[in-house]
């Protein structure tokens, strides 16, 4: 009787560590799910992914920075600023205002510099073809971004749900069977 209950004890320390295991990743899972969701949309920014190395070594390839929207006046050197190649086109990039120039006519334009590149950037970056200003970033999260939100979304994120429902049925089947044995074992005691 005495080896029945080490093993029940032993199962008993399992079943904890793993629960507590569960529930630490489910609030890392929580916690990042707000900073790069909630947060947000909530702000009216939005979060972008970081492709290349030119922003080394502050926000490496898959980094995700999110882009909050800024005046062009409140743009201020060494600001980190995501903005369009090409007014009105969707491509982007995020590089640190070096200086801020004013012409003789009073308009005003950046000149940008990825943090490890070595030249400024060729063009002149006007105000109307910035996005914003980075806010804060998460490492390693933009490559789940780039994969969630590209091509593959019609199938990943019915995969994930799906993958998350089994779960959850699995782990409800297994709380209802261990209720079950334990009332059986009240009942033969």
């Amino acid at each position: 009787m005495s080896g029945r209950r080490k093993v029940h004890k032993e199962k008993g320390l399992l079943q904890f560590i793993g629960l507590g295991l569960s529930w630490g990743l489910f609030a890392l899972v929580l916690v990042i799910a707000v900073g790069v969701i909630v947060v947000p949309f909530a702000s009216g920014s939005t979060p972008m992914t970081v492709l290349t190395g030119s922003m080394r070594p502050l926000y490496p390839p898959g980094t995700l920075v999110i882009v909050k929207p800024i005046e062009p006046e409140d743009i201020r050197i060494g600001d980190v600023v995501t903005y369009q190649l090409r007014s009105g086109e969707p491509e982007v990039v995020t590089h640190r205002v070096i200086a801020i120039n004013t012409g003789v006519n009073g308009d005003q334009s950046l000149t940008t510099k990825g943090d490890n590149n070595g030249i400024p950037d060729e063009n002149p970056v006007l105000p109307v073809q910035v996005r914003g200003k980075v806010w804060y970033s998460v490492p390693y999260i933009g490559w789940a971004n780039t994969i969630v939100n590209g091509e593959n979304r019609v199938w990943i994120v019915p995969a994930i749900a799906g993958a998350l429902f089994i779960y959850a049925g699995w782990m409800f089947m297994s709380g209802v069977s261990g209720a079950i044995r334990k009332r059986r074992r009240n009942r033969t005691a």
